[in-house]
C-alpha cells in the first residue's frame, strides 16, 4: 500500500512582480524555490510525528517535475502601493502523535507580522477545538498563549508570510507563502 502521510515539512515563501499576472505568479513560486515542481493543493492537517525542517534542507529533498502536496496562500494586486500578504499558519499539538492543523490566510492592508498572526490564531482555533479546548479569538495573543499553556495541548504554533507592497508602476504583484509535505 502507498504511504501518502508525510514525514516532513518545510515552509518557504516568495513574491514576484511582472506586467502578467501568471507570470508574476511564476516569478513567486522562483522565489519560493518550487516553481520546477507540480503543487498539488491539500487540505489543513499537520500530519501526525511530521517533523518541521528548514527550508534549506527542503529544498534539497525535492526535484523537478515532482508532485507536491502544499497547502498554500497567495495574494496578488496590480494597484500601486497596496500592501498584500499571504500566510500559512501551523498549530502542532503537544502529543506528536496526533494531528495538528495548518491554515491559508491571504490580507491586503496587513504587515507579516499582523497576517502571520491571524493566521497562527486560525490554526490554533481549529486544533483548539478538536482538542476539546476553548478558544477566544478577542483575546490578545499573550492571553491565548497562556490558555494554550494552561491546556497542556497545544504545543507550538509557526507562520510564513509574504507581504510587499503593489509594484509603484501597476505591474501584477503576487505575494506566496506555503507549508510542503514531503513524503
Amino acid at each position: 500500500m502507498l504511504d501518502l502521510v508525510a514525514k516532513n515539512l518545510f515552509l518557504t515563501k516568495g513574491k514576484g512582480v511582472h506586467s502578467d499576472r501568471l507570470t508574476s505568479f511564476e516569478y513567486a513560486l522562483r522565489d519560493a524555490g518550487i516553481a520546477g515542481t507540480n503543487l498539488v493543493l491539500i487540505s489543513s492537517i499537520f500530519p501526525p510525528n511530521a517533523k518541521l525542517i528548514s527550508r534549506k534542507e527542503g529544498l534539497k529533498k525535492i526535484s523537478p517535475g515532482q508532485i507536491l502536496f502544499t497547502i498554500y496562500s497567495k495574494n496578488q494586486t496590480n494597484e500601486p502601493h497596496r500592501m498584500c500578504s499571504a500566510s500559512v499558519g501551523i498549530a502542532q499539538p503537544k502529543d506528536p502523535k496526533r494531528y495538528g492543523y495548518l491554515s491559508e490566510y491571504e490580507s491586503f492592508g496587513q504587515n507579516e507580522t499582523q497576517a502571520g498572526d491571524y493566521a497562527e490564531d486560525i490554526a490554533a482555533q481549529m486544533l483548539a477545538s478538536s482538542l476539546g479546548i476553548p478558544f477566544d479569538v478577542d483575546k490578545n495573543w499573550d492571553e491565548k498563549r497562556q490558555q494554550w499553556s494552561i491546556s497542556g495541548q497545544i504545543y507550538n504554533t509557526h507562520h510564513v508570510t509574504q507581504s510587499t507592497r503593489g509594484d509603484k508602476d501597476g505591474k501584477w504583484t503576487t505575494v506566496f507563502a506555503a507549508a510542503v509535505l514531503l513524503l
